[in-house]
């Protein structure tokens, strides 16, 4: 609603002087809900900046039946919006759309988001936890706003790590504790190879070695491939139905394996590709490091890999935009990607994004699966659930969903506990403080929310027998605001494509309400004022509601 004022006033005003302006949003609403700065016109018009001010403000008044009054404060029209109109304006809005409030039309552009991508013969850890929940929240934020997404799996299932897991496989590895726990014995394979190379430093030729018959079409190396590419698929499939994500394509690295030739042959064509000590490299005109494409012994490499993964979905899927959803320490790797994109004369180097993110510390250390450091997703998603159960037992013993209620509330306290951060932060990871009920957590969103659902139990509403004169109140009009406020958090959200903005918004609409909850005896007497809340209360439910959903968060009921 107040994007649309916002949008009416700037028309108004565009259409009246041709002169762009904007349209503001004073920190301090003693000023006036909105803000329009007068000097643009003032150097179009050139006339004295006060007279101008007041013929802008009583243009606005005029055409813009919203606003109920204007005050000229310096070089600014503030405008007063009609608390009593806007209030119910979005109160209906919200009761009557639901959880397709905020939500645009389709627009038919796409776009790619490229995230989770975890590695093959490792445990899905925890350090793959940022990718997946940013990468899913964005592709729900897109397409609320009315976008075509693809959402795409990038598993790491080719490239030399395999060759050291062949390596470790062929010399140390136990062919039947494999077979009874796949994951858990490559991922110890996988860190005695880096054990022992710090000691030998001939295994990594070996393993480029042995990776390099894979490319070649080795039938026992490659039968090995698919046999641990398929165990850890499994694996990642119970991460993913336990956080509710989803993807539209699996297409690994080792798909791009016969497309590869095509981008290399292409960039000698453009002369693009020097030869250096027998490998080709791509040199940038602007000190960038150069990028290397093909390694001396012929073998492809991670951004031969990627260059034609790209060019491949933007023939598949003629994407607007793609979202690299990968860790901060890639940022070198993406701008070389794009800076070759537009070397080879393409025009889409501008709709690449990498969307960058810190990582979860333990103690203030980066963890490793090459050290051994690994954090296992599914026990932290588990230990979480555990801690939610013990939590809602002590609040509520009659439960009787409480095994569903702490598997969402625990899921919840993870996901929030990240999503609330901006994403390029690093962030130290604290299970016990996610689970908390109080502070910024998510069981405290989704407590909020559950209030809610209490007070409405069995209640019915009817829009027609609103007080609107209770606007007026500060309280009343607060909460309106924050509602008010969701769509362009949303905008925010994907413009930054961070998620945060959502987590953020979403705290303080539940404070707000508990704010309202603490002044306010809501199932009053007075029939009038009762209905009044109850239907303002449930717009909060909704949109709190649609809100988690978007951070990839299911709501609760029950408590």
């Amino acid at each position: 609603m107040i994007n649309e004022i916002k949008e009416k006033i700037k028309q108004c005003v565009e259409n009246k002087y041709q002169v762009k302006v904007v349209v503001e949003e004073p920190k301090d609403l003693k000023m006036g809900d909105l803000a329009v700065p007068v000097f643009p016109i003032v150097k179009v018009l050139r006339k004295p900046l006060n007279e101008v001010a007041l013929e802008v403000a009583k243009t606005i008044k005029e055409n813009v039946s919203e606003v109920k009054d204007t005050k000229v404060i310096g070089g600014f029209v503030n405008l007063v919006l009609s608390k009593e109109e806007m209030a119910y304006d979005i109160i209906k809005s919200i009761l009557t759309e639901g959880s397709n409030y905020a939500s645009k039309p389709s627009n038919d552009e796409v776009v790619c988001l490229d995230y989770s991508s975890p590695n093959i013969a490792k445990s899905f850890s925890i350090g793959h936890l940022r990718s997946t929940i940013i990468g899913n929240s964005l592709k729900l934020i897109y397409q609320k706003l009315g976008y075509k997404t693809v959402s795409i799996n990038y598993l790491g299932d080719w490239g030399t790590q395999f060759g050291k897991m062949i390596v470790a496989y062929l010399k140390w590895g136990d062919k039947e504790k494999i077979k009874q726990d796949p994951i858990n014995e490559m991922t110890n394979l996988y860190v005695k190879f880096h054990e022992e190379a710090k000691k030998d430093e001939s295994l990594n030729e070996e393993a480029r070695q042995a990776f390099r018959k894979c490319e070649l079409g080795d039938k026992e190396y490659l039968e090995l491939w698919r046999y641990i590419r398929e165990e850890s698929l499994k694996e990642s499939a119970q991460i993913y139905d336990l956080l509710g994500v989803t993807f539209d394509s699996y297409n690994g690295e080792a798909f791009y394996n016969d497309k590869m030739d095509g981008v290399v042959e292409e960039l000698e064509a453009k002369h693009l590709v020097t030869l250096d000590d027998n490998a080709l490299i791509v040199r940038f005109a602007d000190g960038m490091p150069p990028a290397l494409i093909k390694r001396s012994d012929g073998g492809s490499l991670y951004m031969t890999r990627d260059l034609a993964a790209l060019l491949y979905r933007k023939k598949e899927y003629n994407f607007k935009e793609i979202l690299y959803v990968v860790g901060n320490e890639q940022k070198l790797h993406f701008e070389q990607i794009k800076a070759i994109i537009k070397m080879l004369g393409y025009d889409f180097s501008d709709e690449i994004k990498h969307v960058g993110f810190g990582l979860y510390l333990t103690n203030g250390k980066k963890m490793s699966t090459r050290s051994g450091g690994v954090v296992k997703l599914y026990d932290v998603l588990m230990k979480a659930i555990s801690l939610a159960k013990a939590e809602v037992l002590e609040k509520n013993k009659d439960l009787t969903n409480k095994d569903e209620v702490a598997k969402k509330i625990g899921l919840a306290s993870v996901i929030y506990n990240d999503l609330k951060n901006h994403r390029e932060l690093d962030i130290e990871f604290d299970l016990d403080s996610c689970v908390k009920f109080e502070g910024n957590t998510g069981p405290y969103i989704l407590y909020s929310g559950v209030r809610i659902a209490s007070i409405l139990k069995d209640k019915e509403i009817d829009l027609n027998n609103i007080d609107l004169d209770l606007f007026n109140k500060d309280i009343y009009y607060d909460v309106v605001r924050q509602l008010a406020n969701f769509s362009v958090m949303l905008n925010k959200a994907k413009e930054e494509y961070a998620p945060s903005y959502i987590a953020k918004y979403l705290y303080t609409l539940a404070t707000t309400f508990n704010r309202f909850y603490a002044l306010e005896k809501i199932n009053c007497e007075d029939e009038l004022i009762r209905n009044t809340n109850f239907a303002l209360i449930k717009a909060i439910r909704i949109v709190l509601n649609e809100g988690l959903r978007l951070l990839g968060i299911a709501y609760v009921d029950e408590m």
